[in-house]
């Protein structure tokens, strides 16, 4: 037996900016030759971030990340670091995790298994690798390299490896986060590793990229399965963990030499296995990561909300004041002749409770002015569904004139059951930067409020906004279940339909209510349109709208 030591670097890259990933890289390069490492070990694609997708397509950036990487590789030592880039060879573009070692590149690894589904669009982009090598020695034990999916099936390289003398698994990944993949990610790679007496080193990235969050929880496993240390979600970390590796023999795969040998190193701290958070406790910190490196990713200093006193809006600035810190959150009452008193009081009393600066401006003149405008058009026409947009595109015009004179990103605030269905106005409540709980159902989204108002010694958002019926206030005594059916029957039949592609007649047949089910599936196409117009927001589900869900908006198919 050997003992290897290995860093974990979990990092939050800034996808195109070379500059500031190398010198993140660099400082935990320099953490891990203080420790005495042997080896570190990045995420997939660290020197440039992940996805990168058309940006591959430039050559330029591709001569920027070989210039990256092999800048970083200059100033590597005898503690070897493995780290991922885009590799352009022979006209061949590759997902490559580079070994760097004494001042070079010393072998290059390439992804095999290439994944084109969900929100993956690899084979677009990439040539697979062939070769399960190369790789490193250290200290008589050889250590195989491996890029996320190449570990997931027996196709990739691992049963090759083991078999040609690999005792070590090192894993580079990007892996996106949605609700309850964390664990269902672990244990299949580690069943996947220990079902050849091998530990495993898996290392993923951090931070949030447009849609997708990447939650981190790296981990290492050893030969018996048993988690040795696990790094905490969503927080950037390097740890140093001691692992004992069996020496398998020589290697017949291509092998990189080290000159480390078996000598004492000073002690380390125990690995730490981090606390796994509650499901609703890991969707809030998944939520507050996403909002956070999207409004700082995008060179915005502030935010705005449109506050009317209900659970979507309240949700969306509690999300906010953790991501950003209250002096960075702005929120605006915009009440209409139908928006009342109690929604008032409560669209105030949250800001006062998370102290956040906080505007109120009436639309009715706005809305007096517009109609009397419109009226010469409209004669003959009864009131009806426009009366009720013009009111929400008014707020949409308002929010987005601060966001014009002041700089602040508008966050949106329509949950995934109503950007499902089209409950929603175009360029109105849709009209704004990041939507923050698009990919929340509504029953999600009185979960969430429950369990951030459980983290203080009192409700800070207000439980009426939480038990009132929910309601746009567009016109006298309006209510959701006006227009949809209850959310505990919506929310279940959504997931069944967009999540899981059920058609209509398969849900009838699971039982579903046949006349609700027409009604709700034909919502859900006719609303495709408005959906491509949405701003993006981050994805906390198993399909959720915008890059993982793509529909045609032309389509007859029911």
């Amino acid at each position: 037996m050997a003992s290897i030591r290995v860093a974990l670097a979990q990092l939050n890259f800034r996808l195109g900016d070379f500059k500031s990933n190398v010198a993140l890289i660099g400082e935990a390069y320099e953490r891990a030759v203080e420790e005495q490492a042997d080896i570190a070990v990045y995420s997939e694609l660290a020197v440039c971030g992940y996805p990168p997708e058309d940006l591959l397509l430039k050559q330029q950036f591709l001569d920027d990340a070989r210039v990256a990487v092999e800048g970083f590789a200059a100033g590597t030592s005898n503690t070897v670091a493995v780290v991922g880039f885009p590799e352009l060879e022979a006209d061949c573009l590759y997902n490559s995790a580079a070994i760097c070692y004494q001042g070079k590149v010393e072998g290059i690894y390439r992804k095999q298994l290439l994944p084109n589904y969900s929100v993956f669009d690899e084979k677009r982009y990439f040539t697979p690798g062939t070769s399960a090598g190369p790789v490193i020695e250290i200290a008589g034990v050889n250590i195989g390299i491996s890029i996320c999916e190449d570990l997931w099936f027996d196709e990739g390289p691992l049963d090759t490896q083991v078999s040609s003398g690999v005792g070590l698994a090192i894993s580079l990944n990007a892996s996106p986060y949605q609700r309850g993949k964390d664990a269902d990610r672990a244990s299949t790679i580690i069943q996947r590793v220990t079902s050849h007496k091998i530990p495993v080193v898996y290392v993923n990235q951090v931070g949030g990229q447009d849609e997708l969050i990447f939650d981190g929880s790296s981990f290492v496993a050893d030969s018996e399965g048993q988690l040795v240390a696990r790094l905490p979600q969503f927080e950037e970390d390097v740890l140093v963990v001691d692992l004992e590796v069996e020496d398998r023999g020589s290697c017949r795969l291509p092998v990189i030499n080290t000159s480390r040998s078996q000598k004492s190193k000073r002690p380390i701290s125990e690995p730490i296995i981090g606390e796994e958070e509650t499901e609703t406790g890991e969707v809030w910190k998944a939520l507050v990561l996403a909002t956070r490196d999207y409004v700082d990713k995008n060179g915005f200093d502030e935010v705005v909300i449109g506050l009317s006193g209900g659970v979507d809006s309240s949700l969306v600035a509690a999300i906010a004041v953790d991501a950003l810190g209250p002096e960075r959150v702005h929120g605006v009452s915009m009440p209409s002749r139908y928006s009342s008193q109690g929604s008032r009081d409560d669209a105030a009393d949250l800001a006062r409770n998370f102290g956040i600066d906080f505007e109120t401006i009436p639309i009715e003149p706005g809305y007096a002015a517009f109609t009397d405008m419109l009226e010469p058009v409209f004669e003959g026409h009864r009131p009806d569904l426009t009366e009720e947009n013009l009111q929400s595109r008014l707020r949409g015009v308002l929010l987005m004139a601060m966001s014009n004179k002041k700089g602040w990103l508008v966050l949106t605030t329509g949950n995934k059951s109503e950007t499902s269905v089209g409950y929603s106005t175009l360029y109105g409540d849709t009209a704004g930067g990041f939507a923050v709980i698009k990919d929340c159902p509504k029953l999600l989204v009185y979960e969430l409020c429950r369990w951030r108002n459980s983290q203080t010694s009192s409700a800070w958002i207000p439980e009426a906004s939480i038990t009132k019926p929910p309601s746009a206030e567009l016109r006298p005594d309006q209510t959701d279940q006006q227009s949809l059916p209850p959310y505990e029957v919506l929310d279940p039949l959504l997931e069944a339909y967009v999540e899981h592609d059920r058609t209509a007649g398969e849900l009838i047949s699971l039982g579903y209510d046949p006349e609700i089910v027409q009604k709700i599936t034909r919502l859900v196409d006719l609303a495709e349109y408005k959906r491509r117009q949405s701003p993006p927001g981050p994805r906390i589900s198993t399909k959720a709208f915008g890059k993982d869900r793509r529909l045609p908006i032309t389509n007859q198919y029911r």
